[in-house]
């Protein structure tokens, strides 16, 4: 087994494309089921979900954890996109929230 190098938040496409390269015989059962759920539910490729999350994390404030949990949902509208930052026991403005939106809509 391979030795921990780093550790970070990425998301479900970087996921996927990680996966992906991946030989299916080497992986465990959790593996496979994640690369099952990768594939059946990612939207957007690994490229287009980094450069997501950095506009995000720039444009609109948001922590990466924050963006790519945004990220993996790809919400479509105002009222889906608050019930995820709901949670974050933070204000977003509207028009940051309307950032969001339009930096999913140009990318996705």
């Amino acid at each position: 087994m391979e030795e921990i190098k780093e550790k970070r938040a990425i998301s479900l496409a970087e996921v996927k494309e990680l996966l992906s390269k991946t030989d299916p015989e080497s992986m465990d059962q959790i593996q496979n089921w994640t690369r099952d759920y990768a594939s059946k539910f990612v939207r957007i490729d690994a490229k287009t979900a980094v450069k997501m999350r950095e506009q995000m994390v720039k444009e609109c404030g948001l922590t990466d954890e924050e963006a790519i949990e945004i990220i993996n949902i790809l919400p479509s509208s105002m009222a889906e996109l608050r019930s995820f930052t709901f949670g974050w026991k933070k204000l977003i403005l509207t028009e940051t929230l309307e950032k969001i939106l339009s930096i999913i809509k140009e990318n996705s």
